[in-house]
């Protein structure tokens, strides 16, 4: 009926796994769990072998690293079962009743049910309030706030979706890189696959620090504009490429470039603060892709 399935990369993930386990079985219905270590370089694995000793579960080892897609890939062409579920290694599911949440799908009509994203509610060291205020203020939606632009919040890290749609959409997905979130969701709404949002949110772990979240959006925000430049990210809900087409269009791009170039390191003084800003992190991106474009 279902295989989870699960992405690792220097993570342990045996509370993860013994916890999702232990909700299948209450449910009971076929299932397998099936992790791949995509070529983890921690002793973390030496840990995570225990999970096969786990009914239906089994841990496989990458001796190449394939990166988030083609690891991705191999795992839903492994799978057994129609409907594939996966998950990030560095999260935990909020509720007790996170597997039957999504079971209750399995015979809908739609393709693909995401069930969100959660952070708790301390507030982490300075080091990694940027990541964490990001995800509060713009992971954190309910989903009835992300059903009404289904393809706008599609966060890969907690979703169940049918194997024959996953396989064929991920297939077109040929580059390595961080950012390709945005472009899944914009081919899931050109294919125009049925998707829903449910409030079954997971905890995310991993949060990074300031610096290293800031580089991989500056990576997200190249990787969207070299998809717009190879038109390969045509009908989507993604505002900061509506915004950047817009202000191409007028030609104000030139001045947000400026902007960059003249303040960067005053907007990443903030950005890198223990009071990072929102507003200044959307105007650091649109700022950085403008740059980008002219630069490229």
């Amino acid at each position: 009926m279902i295989s989870v399935l699960i992405p690792v990369y220097n993570s342990n993930i045996v509370t993860l796994v013994t916890h999702v386990h232990t909700q299948l079985q209450l449910c009971n219905v076929p299932f397998e769990i099936i992790c791949l270590d995509d070529a983890s370089t921690s002793e973390v694995t030496n840990e995570n072998d225990n999970i096969s000793n786990l009914d239906f579960t089994s841990y496989i080892k990458s001796k190449e690293n394939l990166g988030r897609t083609n690891a991705r890939q191999y795992l839903a062409k492994k799978a057994t079962y129609d409907w594939l579920f996966f998950l990030d290694a560095d999260v935990i599911p909020k509720l007790d009743t996170f597997i039957s949440n999504y079971l209750i799908f399995i015979d809908s009509d739609y393709e693909a049910i995401y069930g969100g994203f959660a952070y708790h509610e301390n507030i982490p060291d300075s080091d990694y309030m940027l990541r964490w205020k990001y995800g509060k203020t713009h992971e954190q939606i309910s989903a009835i706030q992300r059903n009404k632009r289904p393809y706008k919040v599609i966060i890969s890290a907690n979703f169940m979706i049918k194997k024959p749609v996953f396989i064929d959409i991920n297939s077109q997905i040929e580059q390595k890189g961080y950012g390709f979130d945005n472009f899944f969701a914009a081919l899931l709404k050109m294919k125009k696959i049925k998707v829903f949002h449910i409030d079954n949110e997971v905890y995310h772990l991993g949060i990074e620090t300031s610096a290293i979240y800031l580089n991989k959006k500056e990576k997200a925000a190249e990787t969207l504009l070299s998809l717009h430049k190879a038109n390969k990210i045509g009908s989507h809900q993604n505002d900061l490429l509506l915004l950047f087409i817009k202000l191409k269009r007028y030609r104000l791009h030139y001045i947000f470039s400026l902007v960059y170039k003249t303040f960067k390191k005053t907007l990443k003084q903030n950005l890198l603060s223990s009071r990072p800003s929102m507003k200044v992190l959307q105007l650091y991106r649109i700022c950085y892709m403008c740059y980008k474009d002219l630069n490229y």
